[in-house]
């Protein structure tokens, strides 16, 4: 074997055993970089045990329930404006009864003190105070034979005066339909002569039967005396 043929061959085996790449061995050094991988860190870790979050709660429908909560404000706030509203027409027509009982007992009164009270100086003013008062069947009663003037003349002829303190008075009944209300009165008459002496009193008990028109005047309309009474 000659040197020249010894060369080639030396030159292919150094060839052969040298690696692939640039001579200076910064290649070899790139490629061990690109397939070192990462440690995983304690943090990744921890990531990869962590229980699964709950979904977010869904937020309410902070609108919706605003107008909820005024509506029924609202609507409690009318209840109660009605439930007043109720409670102050009641009151109302509560007194308005009781006002209109008092007027029936009042002209009930009044016309048994007119009935049975005069004066020497005012038998007439007296007597046609009462008459004034009446309507209906009492009315007719006076209104006939002359029974006002009659009146007059046998106040007249006592010579004297005659005087009427109410005991009591009470409503009995009262029918809406004809608006007549019946009273019950108590009264206690007492008379003197020309001399001015009093005789004893004498009680009476009467039901005064008084009515209300269309205009709301009350009148005494009829009377009676109850359980036979004076």
């Amino acid at each position: 074997m000659t040197p020249t043929s010894a060369r080639p061959e030396q030159a292919r085996r150094r060839r052969a055993s040298r690696p692939a790449g640039p001579a200076n061995g910064k290649a070899a050094e790139a490629a061990v970089a690109r397939v070192e991988t990462a440690k995983p860190t304690g943090a990744t870790s921890a990531r990869k045990f962590r229980k699964a979050a709950p979904p977010p709660r869904r937020m309410p429908h902070r609108r919706l329930v605003a107008v909820v909560a005024l509506v029924s404000g609202l609507v409690a706030t009318s209840v109660l404006g009605v439930a007043v509203a109720v409670l102050i027409v009641q009151k109302q027509h509560t007194e308005a009864t009781q006002a209109r009982n008092q007027r029936f007992v009042d002209t009930a009164t009044q016309t048994v003190v007119n009935m049975f009270s005069f004066r020497q100086d005012t038998i007439d003013e007296s007597v046609d105070r009462f008459y004034d008062g009446t309507s209906g069947p009492l009315r007719d009663m006076f209104s006939q034979n002359n029974n006002v003037v009659n009146l007059k003349a046998i106040f007249r002829d006592t010579g004297g005066s005659s005087e009427t303190v109410i005991n009591g008075a009470a409503l009995e009944s009262f029918d809406d339909i004809s608006k007549n209300a019946a009273v019950l009165v108590s009264a206690r008459v007492t008379a003197s002569d020309m001399d001015g002496n009093n005789r004893p009193s004498q009680p009476y008990r009467l039901r005064i039967v008084v009515h209300e028109d269309d205009d709301g005047r009350m009148t005494a309309y009829d009377l009676n005396y109850p359980n036979g009474g004076n």
